[in-house]
């Protein structure tokens, strides 16, 4: 893919599928230490999420030789959000149902006790990551948006 004809689409795709590897990655990891069950270890996505859509606003910026209309900066970094969370939700769903003893130890130390299920762990992975990840772009364009921004001088 030429980087000339990147649109805020593709790579929000190509980061997203990013961020979502690397928070699955950590959760095999977490996994395998026995605390991915501790809701309290789940800012480390976050921090991934942060790190993917910095990446993928700054890689915008640079294709567009530091030009980036602040709308796509910013919706490209909300769809990284969106396509991240979803792939990891899904790549959650298909972890626990390899390992089901993930969803018990969450059930039994959790918020939702044994009300939850994997459909409301996928929401809510979804909420978290898209919510986060609005978040996090409105945040970051705030460093990244275009040199020759200028603020509101005054209201007439």
């Amino acid at each position: 893919m030429a980087d000339a004809l990147l649109s805020p689409e593709r790579n929000a795709i190509r980061y997203g599928i990013f961020s979502a590897i690397g928070m699955s990655i950590y959760l095999v990891i977490a996994s395998l230490f026995g605390f991915a069950s501790n809701m309290s270890y789940s800012w480390l996505n976050q921090l991934v999420l942060v790190i993917g859509i910095c990446m993928s606003i700054a890689h915008f910026k640079r294709v567009r030789h530091d030009r980036m209309p602040y709308l796509q900066g910013f919706g490209t970094g909300i769809m990284t959000g969106i396509v991240g969370s979803v792939l990891f939700a899904l790549f959650f769903v298909i972890y626990v149902a390899l390992f089901p003893n993930l969803m018990e130890e969450l059930r039994e130390e959790q918020l939702f006790g044994f009300d939850l299920s994997v459909t409301i762990a996928f929401l809510a992975i979804v909420l978290q990551g898209s919510w986060g990840g609005m978040i996090i772009s409105l945040v970051a364009m705030q460093y990244f948006k275009s040199p020759d921004h200028k603020p509101l001088q005054h209201i007439e």
